[in-house]
């Protein structure tokens, strides 16, 4: 199957969602090349990075399953499929 590289942008403003947050993230775990996380204290926000290898079909439902966690925004993008090698 045809996979995606692809930066999942999560913004966490609600603590309470983080457990199920990394529970997403750790089903998804064999598709997620690395992640990182920067908790930004003044704002009161946690804004994580996710790279992703995987089905564009896997990576949108991901995403959609992490936006509809209460205080979580998702967005992702993907890398142009031309300016990848194989």
């Amino acid at each position: 199957m045809e996979t995606r590289v692809a930066v999942m942008a999560i913004i966490v403003r609600e603590g309470t969602s983080v457990e199920s947050l990394n529970g997403l993230l750790h089903q998804y775990g064999s598709h997620i090349i690395g992640r990182m996380g920067v908790p930004y204290r003044q704002r009161g926000v946690n804004v994580i990075s996710v790279a992703l290898d995987a089905p564009q079909d896997v990576i949108s439902a991901l995403s959609g399953k992490i936006g509809r966690l209460p205080g979580i925004t998702a967005k992702t993008v993907y890398a142009p499929e031309d300016a990848l090698k194989d």
